[in-house]
């Protein structure tokens, strides 16, 4: 049996559960034990013909055996025959991920609260990988994935057209948050997580089918698509990682760069400019040069400088540092570094200390940078990127 059927089928059954009873909580126990029931059953009976239908049975039977044991504690056995859910509706034949994702973006909650529920419900990311994601703690995370549920508790979910641009921001913070994690995990001992990008490529292709005209759901695929380009380059035959100045370009899937090129060259001319745009515009830039030493540093630094007034954060910050180095010097590029000290979000991140340490390097700092990549290297929990960095103090020779 596949686990990668029964992390697909999830959220789907999530949806149907959810639309039916309501309670995002209650619902999501009652799948959760419908899919222990099936990773149990299903190696020795064999996948049902209709495996999602199953499920939404399944988890509707559990749901049903909460109310009525929920019903008999509150003493009120004389309205359970009256007050008791439900049967399920008939299986639905489409694909319901996309709607759990609009559904969970309820305008009750907050945006932090909206894109973690998401993340846990439907990209099945930890709360330590979501954590990671925030660059906050992991029990900060804990805390809103709780209370978005508490706050739920009991509501029926509904998706009024009026409401769907207003959780469409959320809904694409989910999607590249749950794509970021899969292009870099951040922590194991694989750089990729391959399901994740794949469903987050596949999610925004189908939000674009329904709002093909949204320029930043736009620049969102192209974002993806031009990132995911790049990586059967971005490690070697045994594993390592490979920087993006080093990879064999001819690797490079030279189809979605030019579907990515595409898109964003179309929403930059008919939509406004919004932070996934940029994002691509720049993704785009590294993807179109033929050698790393031919990158329009330049261009780069100008749409960095453009995506820190539309969407500051650290992240920007630290990635502007890198373009700048390039256009004027590692020098330089260490005292923009060191503007960042102040901001707390980059403190803990070992991004920091790589940058820090590749600008050394550059700079002819061989002590101070094997220095920073070490202890970039114990700050990562990602086994590619600690040995990578591990690799690069190595190289500048004995502490």
């Amino acid at each position: 049996m596949s686990e990668d059927l029964l992390r697909s089928l999830a959220p789907q059954v999530l949806t149907a559960l959810v639309r039916r009873y309501g309670d995002f909580d209650a619902c999501e126990d009652a799948v959760q034990e419908a899919l222990l029931a099936a990773a149990q059953q299903w190696p020795a009976d064999g996948v049902p013909d209709h495996p999602k239908g199953w499920l939404i049975t399944t988890a509707s039977r559990r749901r049903i055996e909460q109310w009525r044991s929920e019903t008999a504690r509150q003493r009120r056995e004389e309205t359970v025959a009256l007050a008791e859910p439900p049967d399920p509706e008939p299986v639905a034949a489409v694909d319901d991920t996309l709607t759990l994702l609009l559904l969970c973006c309820h305008p009750s909650l907050t945006r932090p609260s909206q894109v973690a529920l998401t993340l846990r419900a439907v990209g099945g990311l930890t709360t330590a990988e979501i954590a990671r994601a925030f660059l906050v703690p992991e029990a900060t995370i804990g805390q809103r994935i709780s209370r978005a549920k508490q706050k739920l508790r009991g509501t029926r979910f509904a998706l009024p057209e009026a409401e769907r641009p207003e959780r469409l921001a959320a809904v694409l913070q989910v999607l590249y948050l749950i794509f970021t994690e899969g292009h870099t995990a951040s922590s194991g001992g694989a750089l990729n997580r391959v399901e994740l990008t794949s469903e987050a490529i596949r999610l925004v292709r189908q939000l674009r089918a329904e709002l093909p005209d949204d320029g930043e759901v736009t620049g969102l695929l192209a974002l993806m698509l031009l990132t995911e380009a790049r990586r059967p380059a971005r490690v070697d035959a045994s594993g390592a990682l490979v920087p993006l100045a080093s990879q064999d370009r001819s690797l490079w899937n030279a189809s979605l760069i030019a579907e990515g090129v595409s898109l964003i060259t179309g929403a930059l001319s008919t939509a406004p400019v919004g932070p996934y745009q940029l994002q691509a515009a720049i993704a785009a830039v590294h993807d179109e040069a033929a050698t790393a030493e031919e990158t329009d540093w330049a261009e780069i630094l100008t749409l960095y400088d453009l995506l820190r007034v539309v969407a500051p954060g650290p992240m920007v910050t630290l990635n502007r540092v890198v373009a700048f180095a390039q256009v004027h010097g590692p020098s330089a590029g260490l005292a923009e570094l060191a503007g960042t000290a102040s901001d707390p979000a980059l403190a803990a991140s070992h991004r920091v200390d790589a940058v820090r340490a590749h600008l050394l390097e550059l700079s002819g700092d061989g002590a101070g940078a094997r220095g920073a990549y070490l202890a970039a290297a114990r700050r990562t929990l990602s086994l590619p990127e600690q040995a990578y960095l591990q690799s690069r103090a190595a190289r500048l020779g004995p502490g």
